[in-house]
């Protein structure tokens, strides 16, 4: 055992050492984003607005107002959205939890007749066994009712309560105007003042990591807006209820690796095979089944390979970083292991880490 501490205990300390480092990036990133959200807002907002100003800019308009035109267009086209979008969600979301008993009740219906059927044809069943099946069935759809019921109404809470989004949207929209109008001043002061060590850092961000993460949101993008198209015009066209807020889940979990649209479709199809709507349920296989053949063929074609890290590694990654850090490490979770693979590919981790004395042979290290 000393001889094992004595060959890992320096490899052991720098990737602990990288470690430490991330966790405390992610956990300043937090607390940062918990007190001046609207900053992180206006940043989003300025990279949004800005090709417009620059546009106007460029055509003779000063700066000023061009910049001020592009915050009105932004604004109103978010606005819009929103307000639209959240106000046919709010109601299909409420309108669905409500119904959710009914679709429960219809299912405890077919269970029963089909425990009705067992009862009759398979007298070789124990006494009793029936009534339990029917018990397990009872409590693991109860069980359902209540945690997608808990869902929809949290997710209606969540789109009906603006008032904190509202407040941080308009601040943001601020800061993103004074920001789009000081730019150059910005950029003069970063140039001059900023040590060379931290520009060399920010270069190799914004050439490995910051492309990356742009490439890889645009191409995802793409993917859930073919979906949602693809599943809104295809319920609306099976005359399914609710047809918004299904189609913005489904591409919402479009979104998760390893999960996808099967979140939505598979429990949905059981339950039509349950029920014994094996027509809608056959439509919704074909469509689930249609979807997911289309994203494995574009995703190669649309993403290639933006991130080139493994599904698997990046779902590990928001779990983690989702029970780490909440909703805000689910968001930087890509960027940091962008940054690590970019890392790998440069050449220095194998430069920060030390590897164990002995463990490799010579020209495998140098190879690798």
């Amino acid at each position: 055992m000393l001889m094992f501490y004595r060959k890992y205990w320096r490899t052991a300390f720098d990737i602990g050492l990288i470690a430490l480092t991330m966790y405390l990036i992610m956990l300043a990133f937090t607390y940062l984003y918990s007190i001046a959200a609207p900053i992180f807002l206006s940043l989003l907002i300025f990279f949004a607005i800005e090709p417009l100003a620059k546009l106007l800019n460029r055509a003779g308009m000063k700066k000023s107002i061009a910049s001020a035109i592009s915050i009105m267009v932004f604004s109103a086209l978010i606005l819009g959205v929103f307000f639209g979008a959240g106000y046919i969600m709010i109601r299909q979301a409420t309108a669905l939890a409500d119904r959710l008993p009914m679709y429960q009740n219809i299912l405890l219906a077919q269970v029963t007749e089909g425990s009705t059927w067992l009862k009759e044809k398979v007298s070789a069943l124990p006494p009793g066994t029936v009534d339990k099946l029917q018990e397990y069935i009872d409590s693991i759809t109860a069980w359902g009712q209540k945690i997608a019921e808990g869902f929809l109404l949290k997710a209606a809470g969540y789109l009906s309560s603006v008032s904190t989004f509202m407040f941080n949207f308009v601040i943001g929209i601020i800061l993103a105007y004074f920001l789009s109008i000081e730019i150059g001043s910005w950029k003069r002061i970063a140039a001059s003042k900023t040590p060379r060590t931290f520009k060399k850092a920010f270069t190799f961000l914004r050439e490995n990591v910051f492309s990356g993460i742009t490439a890889y949101l645009k191409s995802q993008l793409k993917l859930i807006t073919i979906t949602f198209i693809v599943v809104f015009v295809s319920l609306l066209l099976l005359g399914v209820d609710n047809a918004l807020t299904i189609s913005v889940l489904a591409a919402t979990f479009d979104v998760l690796p390893l999960l996808g649209v099967g979140t939505i479709f598979v429990p949905w199809i059981l339950y039509l095979f349950a029920v014994g709507d094996f027509q809608l349920a056959i439509w919704l296989l074909v469509l689930f089944l249609v979807i997911v053949v289309a994203r494995q063929i574009l995703e190669p074609l649309i993403t290639g390979d933006t991130l080139g890290v493994s599904a698997f590694t990046m779902l590990a990654c928001m779990v983690i970083s989702l029970s780490l850090f909440g909703i805000v490490g689910v968001i930087l979770s890509p960027v940091l292991l962008i940054l690590v693979k970019a890392l790998y590919d440069q050449g220095y981790l194998r430069r920060w880490i030390t590897p164990p004395q002995g463990e490799y042979d010579v020209e495998l290290a140098e190879k690798h």
